[in-house]
C-alpha cells in the first residue's frame, strides 16, 4: 500500500505539471471547451458579468504609475476609465471623445523647464512660446518665471479659484499671437496680464476668468477679434487699454470697488465695440471707461447696453469724447449707450428744435413774388436770429432756422410747432414742412388773414424719415390776396 501510494502520488504531480504547462501556451477559457482562438482569456456565461476592480476617484487617482490601458470602475462618478499613457490622463470609457494627443497638464508640483522645455526652446529661452492649437491645462497655482505666448493655444483650468497662474515681476501674456484662456485666476502684482501687439488675422478669447491683484491688467492692441466674457477684475492698480481692434466684444465685465486708475480705456481705430452687461463700480479717482483719445473712430457700431455703473464717483464713470458730443452727454454719434448710471444715447432719442421769438409788429422778412399763388420761400435769411434748447444728435449748421440729423440709423421722425404770421392784407397762405429744400406737400397748410397786420397762427405737424445729414426747414407761400411781406414773429419747431 506504501509504494501503490508513492506511485499515485507522483502520477498527479505529473499530472498537475502537464496542465500548468498547457495553461501557459495556450487560451484560457472559462466556462468554454473552446476558447476564441484571438482570446487570451475566453469567459463564458450566461448568468454572471466580468467585476473589475472598484474604486472611488481618488482611489483611482492615487494609483502610482498607472499602466497605459488600465481599467477600473469610479464608483465616485460611476463611470469606468481607462489610462491614457501617452496624454497622462484617466479618460471615461466609452465617451465618445477621442483622445487628445495635443494636450498638457501642468501641475502645481512641477518644474516648469521640465514640462515645458520644448515651449521654453522656441521661445528662444526668453519666453515660453506655446504649441498652436494644443490644450494646456493648469492644474493648481502656476508661477511663471517668463512670459508666455500664446501662438493660438489654449489655456485652461477647471477650477478658477484654486487654478492659478502667478507672475510675481513682469508680464503673463506677451507676444503678437492671440489664443484662447478659459477658467483661470491671472495675477501679475509686478507686471501685466496683457501685453499684447498683433494683426487683424489674430483672435483673443478670455472668458470666466478672475483678474486679481496685479499691478496692471496690460494693453491689447491690433487684433482682429478681442472675446471678454464673464471676467472678475479685483484689487488690480491699473485697467487695460484696447487699441485698434477690429470687434472688441465685453460681456459680463465685473469691475469692483478696490479697482484703481483707469478700468477700460478705448484708443485708435474699432470697426465694432460691444460692452454688455456687468458693472463698474467706480470709487475715488478711478475711471470706470475712458473715450476721450484723440482721433478715437468707430467705423461701424459702437454698444453699450445693460451695464450699470456705481459707486461715490459719477464723474468718473465716463471720461467722454472731448469733441463731438452733446452738452451733458459722453459718447458720440457712434454710440448706443443704455447702461443704469449713464445717460442714454441713441438714434432712437435724438430730438433738435429751434424758436423764432420777436416781438409783436417785427419779425422775420419773408418776401413772395407778385404771382398768386406765389413761389414757395423758406421762412429765414441769413440774418434771421434763432435759437436751440435741445439738440441731440441734431445740428443747425448755423444755417438760421434749419434742423440737421446727424445719427448714424435711418429713422422717421415727427415734425411738430406752429408758426405766427402778421399779414400785409387780406389773403390766404400756405406753411409747409421741408425735407432737403424740398416741400412735402401731403402737410402743408392753410391760413387766411381777413385785414391788414392780422396774425395768423398755423400749427405744424407731420412725419418724415430722416438719414444722416437730412434736415428740416418751413417754407411759406400766399396762395391768394394782397402781395407783400409777411413777417414771422414766432416760429418753434421740434423734431423728435
Amino acid at each position: 500500500m506504501k509504494v501503490k501510494k508513492v506511485i499515485f502520488s507522483g502520477r498527479l504531480v505529473t499530472f498537475y505539471m502537464i496542465l500548468i504547462a498547457s495553461l501557459m501556451t495556450a487560451q484560457v477559457g472559462i466556462n468554454t471547451q473552446t476558447p476564441d482562438p484571438s482570446s487570451a482569456l475566453d469567459i463564458s456565461s450566461t448568468t454572471r458579468g466580468l467585476l473589475a476592480p472598484r474604486m472611488t476617484s481618488a482611489q483611482r487617482t492615487a494609483i502610482t504609475s498607472p499602466a497605459d490601458g488600465l481599467i477600473v470602475y469610479d464608483t465616485t462618478q460611476k463611470i469606468f476609465y481607462y489610462y491614457a499613457a501617452g496624454a497622462n490622463i484617466w479618460a471615461p470609457v466609452g465617451s465618445g471623445v477621442s483622445e487628445r494627443l495635443n494636450f498638457k497638464r501642468i501641475k502645481s508640483t512641477d518644474v516648469l523647464s521640465t514640462v515645458l522645455a520644448a515651449e521654453l526652446s522656441a521661445g528662444g529661452g526668453a519666453r515660453y512660446l506655446l504649441d498652436a492649437n494644443t490644450l494646456y491645462e493648469i492644474n493648481g497655482q502656476i508661477t511663471f518665471d517668463r512670459p508666455l505666448e500664446l501662438n493660438n493655444a489654449y489655456i485652461q483650468g477647471h477650477d478658477t479659484n484654486n487654478d492659478i497662474i502667478l507672475r510675481t515681476s513682469g508680464n503673463i501674456v506677451e507676444g503678437s499671437t492671440g489664443g484662447s484662456i478659459r477658467s483661470i485666476t491671472m495675477s501679475a502684482p509686478g507686471g501685466s496680464v496683457f501685453n499684447l501687439s498683433g494683426t487683424a488675422t489674430q483672435n483673443l478669447i478670455f472668458r470666466d476668468c478672475i483678474v486679481a491683484n496685479s499691478s496692471s491688467v496690460g494693453s491689447i492692441s491690433g487684433l482682429g477679434l478681442v472675446f471678454f466674457s464673464i471676467i472678475q477684475y479685483t484689487g488690480n492698480s491699473n485697467g487695460i487699454t484696447y487699441n485698434n481692434i477690429g470687434q472688441l466684444l465685453l460681456s459680463n465685465m465685473g469691475w469692483a470697488s478696490n479697482n484703481l486708475g483707469t478700468y477700460e480705456r478705448l484708443q485708435g481705430t474699432f470697426t465694432l465695440v460691444e460692452k454688455q452687461g456687468g458693472f463698474s463700480q467706480v470709487n475715488g479717482s478711478a475711471v470706470g471707461f475712458d473715450v476721450s483719445a484723440s482721433g478715437l473712430t468707430i467705423t461701424g457700431d459702437a454698444v453699450i447696453e445693460s451695464v450699470v455703473f456705481t459707486g461715490n464717483t459719477t464723474a468718473g464713470y465716463v471720461r467722454p469724447y472731448t469733441t463731438g458730443t452733446f452738452a451733458g452727454y459722453n459718447f458720440n454719434n457712434s454710440w448706443t449707450v443704455r447702461a443704469a448710471g449713464l445717460p442714454t444715447e441713441a438714434d432712437t432719442n435724438a430730438v433738435g428744435d429751434f424758436s423764432v421769438d420777436y416781438a409783436v409788429g417785427t419779425g422775420i422778412g419773408v418776401t413772395f413774388n407778385t404771382s398768386n399763388p406765389s413761389n414757395i420761400v423758406k421762412i429765414g435769411t441769413a440774418s434771421s436770429v434763432s435759437s436751440s434748447s435741445n439738440l441731440f444728435r441734431f445740428a443747425t449748421d448755423g444755417v438760421p432756422n434749419r434742423l440737421k440729423y446727424i445719427g448714424k440709423k435711418k429713422r422717421i421722425f415727427q415734425v411738430t410747432g406752429s408758426v405766427s404770421f402778421q399779414v400785409p392784407g387780406a389773403g390766404t397762405y400756405i406753411i409747409y414742412i421741408a425735407k432737403n429744400g424740398t416741400p412735402l406737400n401731403q402737410y402743408k397748410i392753410y391760413g387766411r388773414g381777413t385785414a391788414v397786420n392780422d396774425i395768423v397762427v398755423l400749427p405744424i405737424n407731420g412725419t418724415t424719415e430722416l438719414t444722416t445729414n437730412d434736415y428740416i426747414e418751413i417754407f411759406a407761400q400766399r396762395y391768394t390776396g394782397t402781395t407783400g411781406d409777411i413777417v414771422v414773429p414766432n416760429m418753434t419747431i421740434t423734431l423728435k
